[in-house]
């Protein structure tokens, strides 16, 4: 899976795949949520993913978002809201910025879980090691043009769906 990880990463930073990918992914995840019940998310293929549910910040609704996501090597979960490298944040951040109590499901699996912004402080080694599983990944920060935000997720759910795959 490593060597498929960094075969398709530069693939993932192309202008093609930032045009096509924010509007193929989310057909895509439909299409696999349908087919296996929500238990699949289609970047889980290649990395650790979750479905993140959280309450909008404007609206107060429920919302979803399919994230890929780093473990943090502490049993929770790093997410970077990078966006395709797009000019704005995407709303999820701003959904667990105001409300930093969400749930996600994991390999089928639905846990409570609190957000926190990583401080500044830590995103160097927090960029380090997200690139450990996806090679490249800080360039989408980098052509955005903005800082982008990441959160670490924690649980105390026992044992945490978080796993220290990488």
């Amino acid at each position: 899976m490593r060597m498929l990880r960094r075969v398709l990463a530069p693939v993932s930073r192309t202008r093609w795949f930032r045009r096509v990918g924010p509007r193929a992914l989310p057909v895509a995840e439909r299409v696999l949520r349908r087919l296996t019940g929500g238990r699949l998310v289609v970047s889980g293929i290649l990395v650790p993913s979750l479905v993140l549910h959280t309450v909008g910040a404007k609206t107060g609704l429920p919302r979803r978002s399919e994230l890929m996501y780093t473990p943090d090597g502490r049993g929770g979960a790093i997410v970077a809201g990078t966006s395709f490298a797009r000019e704005a944040h995407p709303g999820w951040t701003a959904n667990l910025a105001a409300h930093p109590e969400a749930e996600v499901v994991v390999r089928g699996r639905r846990v409570a879980v609190r957000a926190e912004r990583i401080p500044d402080a830590e995103r160097d080694a927090t960029w380090a090691r997200i690139e450990q599983q996806w090679p490249g990944y800080r360039q989408y920060e980098r052509d955005s043009g903005r800082t982008v935000r990441l959160f670490r997720l924690t649980t105390d759910a026992v044992p945490s769906p978080f796993d220290g795959r990488l």
